[in-house]
């Protein structure tokens, strides 16, 4: 019993290799076993399990909603185990691969810019950074940590707060001296308004406006999916944005960009988290890498 239970982190590793490689053969020679023996270990475990978990044509091999589940499953367990005989073979100092899921914009802006000292500090962890603004599958396995914005689904997850951001209205002073500058939220419908093309529960702008919040309708040439694109337009002096502050700091501090409409401001705030598999075997390097961004993150006084 005890060494059934003792072979089981060596079939993990043949089935996540399978799943890897999407063929029994291929994983055979990547292990340095034989196709027999790889399908003999997949067949023992789906017989002790009583389910399916790869369907098998001569063409082609796909993973079972089961299989993707022990898939995910076993490659989080073949990493703790990894993670604990690297952390006690290098007493206790931080080493491995940390994978972490940010936002384009946010991640090339604020997250990248870290990565250079926290190399520095850390130089036995490799931080392996994706950029997209889908969110990345945490919970299998697809990242270590991922920095998320606004509100966070119910999840088994662990949030660590690192910030916040706002939204500012902008332009550019090319723009301003063509079009004229505004002075109420009402003067932006006889401008060119750029604004993010998906939807979302209230179309428009946010302002407070004698003591209260109403959303103005905007209205223009170019919409676009991501921060990044208003800026670059706001900046050719194309029209007016509204976008995150992280964005636009460098822009504003240099002039390039002037702020708008701030006295109608309503200083709407978005929480900025890492999210992450906590708990007592979180790994040592998910942790330190968590604490520094944290720690550079913090508003300043």
């Amino acid at each position: 019993m005890l060494r059934d239970r003792a072979d089981r982190a060596g079939e993990m590793a043949v089935f996540v290799a399978v799943a890897e490689a999407g063929s029994l053969s291929e994983a055979a020679r990547r292990l340095g076993l034989t196709p027999s023996a790889v399908s003999r270990i997949v067949a023992r475990i789906e017989a002790r399990l009583g389910v399916r978990l790869l369907v098998r044509t001569t063409r082609t091999l796909r993973l079972t909603a089961e299989g993707e589940t022990y898939g995910r499953a076993a490659r989080r367990i073949l990493a703790d185990l990894d993670e604990t005989e690297r952390a006690l073979a290098d007493r206790g100092c931080p080493r491995g691969r940390v994978r972490v899921s940010a936002a384009t914009a946010h991640g090339r802006l604020v997250i990248v810019p870290l990565l250079a000292d926290f190399g520095e500090r850390y130089p036995g962890i490799t931080v392996e950074i994706d950029l997209s603004d889908e969110l990345a599958d945490v919970l299998g396995g697809r990242a270590d940590v991922a920095i998320r914005f606004g509100p966070l689904a119910d999840s088994p997850l662990t949030a660590r707060r690192l910030g916040e951001t706002g939204r500012t209205v902008v332009a550019a002073p090319t723009y301003l001296a063509r079009a004229g500058t505004p002075q109420r939220p009402a003067d932006l419908a006889d401008h060119n308004c750029l604004d993010f093309s998906f939807r979302r529960v209230e179309p428009g702008w946010p302002f407070r406006e004698d003591e209260r919040d109403v959303v103005r309708p905007v209205r223009g040439n170019v919409a676009a999916n991501n921060g990044e694109t208003l800026v670059q337009l706001a900046l050719r002096g194309v029209g007016i944005t509204r976008v995150g502050n992280f964005h636009i700091a460098g822009d504003l501090a240099a002039g390039r960009l002037v702020p708008l409409l701030e006295p109608f401001n309503p200083q709407d705030r978005e929480a900025i988290h890492a999210v992450f598999v906590g708990g007592p075997a979180m790994p040592a390097r998910v942790r330190v890498l968590v604490d520094y961004l944290a720690d550079r993150m913090r508003p300043g006084p």
